[in-house]
């Protein structure tokens, strides 16, 4: 069985002795890493040990090397191989057949002398001579820019690579034109007292050795998963109806985005059946012009010319491959306005489906008859607000009970009230239930004069 992180698995027994999760580069990214989707199947013995594999280097430099002593290697190992002169450490990033395609892929046809050999796994004292060198790489980075400066050269040294031994340092640099740094070798073996190498890479692989985040919020494809840098002009942009904004076009490279290539062959499928935007549809209202065009719902749109207050009109494709050909015979047709696409959207109810047994999206939308109130029903507060002639007959509502009536000065008898209440017992509520004086009270009252 494999390891679930890093696809490795063991042979004959044998337990691996790293985990690819836990070799990862000197910027603590594993760089374009390959999946081994082939490490669950078993291999025949003949084809246990791989004649190659593949290792990593620093930042996302690859290499292919022969097993010429036919180590048990696994993913995320660290093994020594040759160098000119010398020797160098690597990390197996990837070993079996896939390597053999990986090969294939990438078109590596070299002669069998010039492919690096793996000569054993390193041992601790060689893996810490080898940290030792990648701590002396920035500050050498630092000190070569300044030496560049005082010499005035128009290149940029981006990146530098020790040798496993210390005996070698490679410098990446950038620079438009070609650059005369015989002087600037010099004063660099004269600091680092070690062999000096200059090796020229474009923008594109800066950005790949380099790494960083992109416009759309994810780590640059160039870091993480592309290996292939293809030219990207300016016309990819104009297929796909993008405005020529250079700062939105271009990456932390300076260059066009690789990303404006993804879908450049969708759109070049669906332009086929297009016409040509540049040809001008005549009728006999007027002749119209291409205004826009919408390349995956096939629709063009075009406005009338020599009209001030037009609006544009859109066309499918074959409409307005039948006007050109009519155009073509001498034909006119009389508008455009009748060829006009109408789109009629009907209005259908959201179809709420109540799977989970919840409450129903419109239940607040039902509106609640309000509560009676239980004194005088429900048009107690109707009859205390009316007025003297908003009745039906056009005086003042009165109590059917107490309407034939006639008012008495007898104390209250002693028979309990019932639950209605008592209609003869004097108060501020029976008043306004009758809405009737008070016979006694009027005349005690005396009535007001102004002075």
């Amino acid at each position: 069985m494999g390891c679930g992180t890093c696809s490795t698995s063991s042979v004959a027994g044998e337990s691996k002795s790293s985990c690819g999760t836990a070799a990862k580069d000197i910027n603590g990214v594993n760089k374009l890493q390959v999946y081994d989707w082939l490490s669950n199947i078993d291999l025949p013995a003949e084809e246990a040990i791989h004649k190659n594999v593949e290792l990593r280097f620093k930042n996302s430099r690859k290499e292919i090397c022969t097993n010429p002593n036919s180590l048990h290697l696994f993913t995320g190992d660290v093994v020594v191989i040759e160098a000119k002169p010398g020797y160098d450490i690597g990390v197996v990033s990837l070993t079996g057949r896939l390597v053999n395609f990986q090969l294939k892929r990438k078109r590596q046809n070299k002669v069998e002398a010039d492919v690096r050999k793996v000569l054993r796994k390193a041992s601790q004292a060689e893996i810490d001579k080898w940290k030792e060198g990648q701590k002396l790489e920035h500050p050498a980075m630092l000190k070569v820019r300044e030496m560049t400066k005082e010499l005035n050269l128009m290149m940029k040294v981006s990146d530098v690579e020790y040798q496993a031994d210390l005996g070698k340092a490679t410098f990446y640099y950038t620079a438009e034109d070609r650059v005369d740094f015989r002087e600037l070798i010099k004063k660099m073996a004269d600091e680092f007292k070690v062999r000096i190498e200059m090796k020229q890479i474009g923008a594109r692989q800066e950005a790949s050795r380099l790494g960083g985040i992109g416009s759309c919020g994810r780590e640059l494809c160039c870091s993480t998963w592309l290996s292939d840098f293809r030219s990207v002009s300016t016309s990819s942009a104009r297929y796909q109806q993008l405005s020529l904004n250079p700062q939105k076009l271009t990456g932390q490279c300076g260059k066009l985005k690789c990303c404006l290539n993804y879908e450049l062959d969708m759109y070049m499928e669906n332009i086929k059946d297009l016409p040509d935007s540049n040809i001008i549809l005549e009728s006999e209202a007027g002749q119209a012009v291409h205004f826009k065009t919408d390349i995956f719902k096939k629709e063009i749109w075009y406005v009338m010319r020599g009209k001030e207050i037009t609006s544009p009109f859109p066309l499918t494709s074959e409409q307005v491959h039948e006007v050109i050909q009519m155009n073509k015979k001498g034909e006119k047709p009389f508008s455009f306005m009748e060829m006009v696409i109408v789109e009629e959207e009907e209005e259908k109810d959201p179809d709420y489906s109540n799977v989970d047994a919840q409450d129903s999206l419109t239940r607040f939308d039902v509106k609640r008859s309000k509560k009676k109130n239980w004194k005088g029903g429900s048009n107690s507060k109707r009859n205390r607000n009316a007025g003297p002639n908003k009745g039906k007959s056009g005086n003042a509502p009165t109590n059917k009970g107490n309407q034939n009536r006639p008012p008495s000065n007898n104390p209250p008898s002693n028979n309990p009230p019932s639950k209605k209440g008592n209609p003869n017992r004097p108060g501020p509520k029976n008043q306004l239930r009758n809405n009737k004086p008070d016979p006694q009270k009027n005349k005690s009252d005396k009535p007001r004069t102004k002075k």
